[in-house]
């Protein structure tokens, strides 16, 4: 009896479905039917004469001859998938359309000026901003192809790197500062006196500037008031509503002009890592996601060049 080898296409499925997680996400990834999948696993292990997956539910957990399995062969798939470059070969009239999410305001600042220079690569893009735990859910099932993300991604099949360090700024319009002093006289007390323009009730990233600055929680402040939208509330603080605590990249420009100045100037500003995340393997094959992936880390290793 002559033994069955299994086949590349079998191990491709394979190892998308190690890496997502569920037959369904990895359907989506490989361009196969979910019952197409679930077949090809079932043939696989008959060929391979042993289980590669135990159902929890709707998640599928890999077995320990299968971590073994993807480990071997996982660097060879992206290799040939690397090589024969399926979306390569579109033909040139077809256009590549690229789902992006990230929030709002970075997106708006500093992702959607670089889809022009990416226009003549024949790529399409639809744009989705939101939360980071959202998107990453969608990134894992497939609705979208890249994320910026403000927590670091955790999930499986999900891959990042660290994009940028956001740099977390205490800043007014300047007559609150002629009012309260410059950034060596100031204190946590005459900070009190400011009226504060958060995010959200829970002041989640002005608490965490109090702590690390002020050492000292962010009890006693005046809320004026909360914005969902930091652009919004940059605005605000630029017509002289209160304080608050912004990104440096958000408000770069205004310090420049004078519109706002940094109330405290600590050695060390509280920061943020944001990421840049893909499926697993989807550089590996797929040209136009690469492109958006290495331009977005291209434009931000320029942006910490010349700050």
């Amino acid at each position: 009896m002559v033994e069955l080898q299994p086949s590349f296409d079998y191990l491709r499925t394979f190892v998308a479905v190690f890496r997502m997680g569920t037959f369904t996400s990895a359907a989506k990834f490989v361009g196969l039917s979910q019952p197409a999948v679930t077949s090809q696993m079932q043939a696989l292990e008959r060929q391979l004469g042993y289980p590669l997956f135990e159902r929890h539910g709707r998640r599928i957990v890999p077995t320990a001859r299968a971590q073994a399995l993807a480990a071997e062969v996982a660097p060879h798939i992206d290799s040939l998938d690397a090589i024969t470059d399926r979306d390569g070969n579109l033909p040139s009239e077809q256009a590549r359309v690229i789902h992006i999410g990230g929030p709002a305001e970075y997106m708006s600042v500093c992702v959607i000026p670089l889809l022009a220079q990416m226009a003549d690569q024949n790529v399409e893009f639809r744009v989705t901003f939101g939360l980071a735990e959202k998107l990453l859910v969608d990134l894992s099932v497939g609705a979208l192809d890249v994320v910026v993300s403000s927590i670091r991604p955790r999930l499986r099949g999900v891959a990042s790197v660290a994009l940028i360090d956001e740099e977390f700024l205490l800043v007014a319009s300047p007559r609150w500062r002629d009012l309260i002093g410059d950034g060596e006289t100031v204190t946590a007390e005459s900070l009190r006196q400011v009226p504060l323009v958060a995010y959200s009730e829970d002041l989640a990233i002005i608490r965490r500037y109090w702590r690390s600055v002020l050492g000292q929680p962010a009890d006693g402040l005046n809320l004026a008031a909360t914005i969902p939208n930091l652009r919004a509330i940059t605005d605000v603080v630029i017509h002289g509503l209160g304080m608050s605590v912004l990104p440096r990249y958000l408000i770069e420009e205004h310090l420049r002009s004078g519109a706002l100045v940094v109330l405290l100037d600590p050695e060390m500003a509280p920061l943020n890592t944001l990421y840049v995340a893909t499926q697993q393997g989807i550089l590996h094959k797929n040209r136009s996601v690469r492109l958006v992936h290495d331009a977005l880390l291209a434009d931000a290793q320029r942006a910490a060049g010349t700050s």
